[in-house]
């Protein structure tokens, strides 16, 4: 078997590289930031990105986060987490907060979560897809006029039905006030959720602090 060998400086550039998509995500729309550009990106992004963090989560109000989202996870409108407006200068003062979309032509007002069977999103118990429903709020059927909205059957491994699940964008002081972890201060674009390896597991497979935490350790932890 032939062995392939990557020098150092190789190596420093692949790294370089995975560390700006890390940080500038979907931001450069397709053509990567010069080195003033990307500079001046640190420089003014990176510091709001961590002050103004959004945490997002699916789960049933008042329990477990059944799945905490990341960059990659898809949204009812199929497009990724990292593809809807997860940057603010200033925290929206409305709730619920919306994240739409930023995929030319898609319709979608706000990311939100829908449970997902092996790589396929759930069907509605109207019988067809989530491409089948409109993306808009209340989703409705593009196929059919009896569906009055997009109503997964699906039970969840928490033991409770898809359509009691809600997908929550809440800020870390609301998050820590609902006693769950914010992890480190990241530079990273779209972490949604993610806390850390354990975030990547579901809600009742989560059962170290990384489901629930203590708001307070966390909190004089990262401050």
């Amino acid at each position: 078997m032939e062995k392939i060998h990557i020098d150092k400086h190789a190596t420093n550039a692949v790294e370089a590289y995975l560390e700006y998509r890390r940080i500038v995500g979907e931001d450069d729309r397709g053509r990567m930031f010069s080195e003033d550009e990307y500079k001046k990106y640190k420089e003014t992004v990176v510091p709001r990105r961590i002050r103004n963090r959004l945490y997002v989560s699916f789960g049933i109000p008042g329990q477990i986060d059944c799945i905490l989202v990341g960059p990659v996870t898809p949204c009812f409108c199929t497009h990724r987490y990292k593809q809807h407006c997860t940057d603010f200068e200033e925290l929206p003062k409305e709730r619920p907060i919306l994240l739409p979309c930023r995929v030319k032509g898609c319709h979608c007002v706000s990311y939100e979560y829908v449970h997902i069977n092996g790589s396929k999103p759930v069907r509605c118990q109207c019988k067809h897809t989530t491409s089948e429903h409109t993306e808009v709020t209340g989703h409705l059927c593009k196929k059919c006029t009896q569906c009055t909205g997009y109503r997964s059957p699906f039970t969840c491994g928490c033991g409770q039905p898809g359509y009691s699940h809600v997908t929550v964008v809440e800020t870390r002081e609301e998050r820590m006030t609902r006693g769950h972890p914010v992890g480190r201060a990241v530079p990273y674009a779209a972490m949604g959720g993610l806390t850390g390896f354990s975030s990547l597991a579901e809600g009742y497979q989560r059962l170290d602090p990384s489901g629930i935490g203590n708001a307070y350790e966390q909190h004089t932890q990262y401050q």
